[in-house]
């Protein structure tokens, strides 16, 4: 099992100011399963998002934990991050340096994201606004978007799926 995140810059109305959207997606699937929006960029809040969403997708439970994927910015590398994944037994890994498309599935997510339609011009308003338009967005993407690059079904879809092969041995 694959999971890539990154983080994202959300513009806010004011100039120079933003939020900051981290996001974990499930390579296999494409299903969004884990994001979180933030006024500050900060390696707490990427630990918080790597343990709720080890918890919401039980990883307690499996054999084989998923490598967790991202680019090298600090904030992925922060010690606070890596003790997390550590706890939860989640392997990271990263891309090379100086590569900028080892992180391709996010980064292509992140550009599905800012050019739709809802997407606001001059940037949100507050916090509450970043936040409502991300989970928006997310429940769209997981729900009602069929991807292209798994056979035109929903991310969510195929990610039950393969949660319920997992727990059977296979169908």
């Amino acid at each position: 099992q694959l999971w890539c995140w990154d983080m994202t810059f959300l513009p806010t109305q004011v100039a120079g100011r933003w939020f900051y959207l981290y996001l974990i997606l499930d390579v296999y699937s494409r299903k969004i399963v884990g994001f979180e929006v933030h006024e500050r960029d900060d390696a707490a809040h990427a630990a918080h998002l790597v343990r709720r969403t080890a918890l919401v997708e039980g990883i307690h439970a499996l054999a084989d934990k998923p490598v967790l994927h991202g680019d090298n910015g600090a904030t992925l590398k922060a010690t606070t991050v890596l003790a997390m994944l550590h706890w939860l037994g989640v392997k990271p890994s990263y891309s090379r340096p100086r590569v900028s498309d080892d992180n391709a599935f996010v980064e292509s997510l992140f550009r599905t994201a800012k050019y739709r339609p809802e997407y606001p011009e001059r940037g949100f308003a507050d916090l509450h606004a970043a936040r409502q338009w991300a989970a928006d967005f997310v429940h769209w993407y997981n729900h009602e978007h069929r991807h292209s690059g798994i056979r035109y079904v929903m991310p969510a879809q195929r990610h039950a799926t393969a949660a319920l092969t997992a727990s059977y041995g296979g169908l």
